[in-house]
Formats: C-alpha cells, structure tokens, sequence
C-alpha cells in the first residue's frame, strides 16, 4: 500500500518503504491515530528503521524539530504532547523480563503511549492489547517492487482497537 493513501491501524496493513524518510513518514501517519494506552510494538533486525519509524512519530506528535535520540542506553525516552505522554522504549540491553518491572509500564499506559523496539525482551510480561510493526526486508519473490527497500507489517493484537 503507498503510503499516501489514508488507512486504519486497527486494521492489518503492510506497506513499502523504500528509505528511512519514508519509514518516518509512516510514523507520522500513525501518530495521529493513537491515543492513551495504546502499546505498540516495534520488530526488526538492526538498522532496520524501528528508531527511525519512532522519530517520524515523536515528532509528529510534538514538533519537527523534536530531539528523539534512541533510548538503547537510557531504555525510556519520554515525550509531552498535548494529549497525552508518548514513552519511546528500547529493551535491548535487557538480560531478564523482569527488570521490566522497574520500568513501571502497566502504570504507565494508563496516561502515556508505549512505543517499545525489541518487545520480546519483556518475555511473558509483554501487552496482549497492542499493534505489532515489523520492519524487514522483503521476499522480492512476493514483493518484487519493494527490492532495495524495506516492508512494514502492521498487525493489531488481542483488544487493539476491537481487533
């Protein structure tokens, strides 16, 4: 699907993205259709584009000019809208489930928007209610315009938006 077209993240989508600008801008469609408690999931290899794809989001969220530096050695980045909260997670370095605790992410949601790269850190402490984007370079047996670029997968999990 081109990226121009208006589309419903409760439903599942799967989208080229030929460069990191375009992954931005994927997130800046997303943002505006999330609201607090929603948890998404960011999936992918390294240099994949889950940071990039975050930072289209923050930013579209506050400003163009926002600061989104990765949370890989913070963890957890927060950010201020007029809405709402919008935690930008990275739980790589993680070694155990439950140091996620610490992080208070069931407090959390109840006021914030959880974007979470590498979520399988969490283990069995992981949201059923959540949008899943997997980021990941494409079979160009079955996406053969998408050569040279990357695909996004949305997938909406459990109670997501009634999904």
């Amino acid at each position: 699907m081109t990226l121009l077209a208006p589309f419903n993240i409760a439903e599942p989508q799967i989208f080229h993205l030929p460069d990191e600008d375009a992954t931005a801008r994927l997130g800046g469609l997303i943002a505006p259709q999330l609201k607090p408690g929603d948890v998404i999931y960011l999936h992918g290899d390294l240099g994949m584009g889950k940071s990039a794809l975050a930072r289209g989001l923050i930013r579209a969220l506050t400003t163009l000019e926002q600061e989104v530096p990765s949370p890989t050695f913070t963890l957890i980045q927060s950010y201020d809208t007029l809405s709402f909260e919008v935690l930008h997670l990275d739980l790589y370095r993680l070694t155990d489930p439950e140091e996620a605790y610490e992080l208070g992410l069931d407090e959390a949601r109840s006021h914030a928007v959880l974007v979470i790269e590498w979520p399988d850190r969490l283990g069995h402490l992981g949201f059923d209610d959540r949008l899943d984007i997997v980021l990941e370079v494409p079979d160009i047996t079955n996406f053969p315009l998408a050569a040279g670029g990357r695909i996004a997968r949305l997938t909406p999990h459990g109670g997501f938006r009634g999904s």
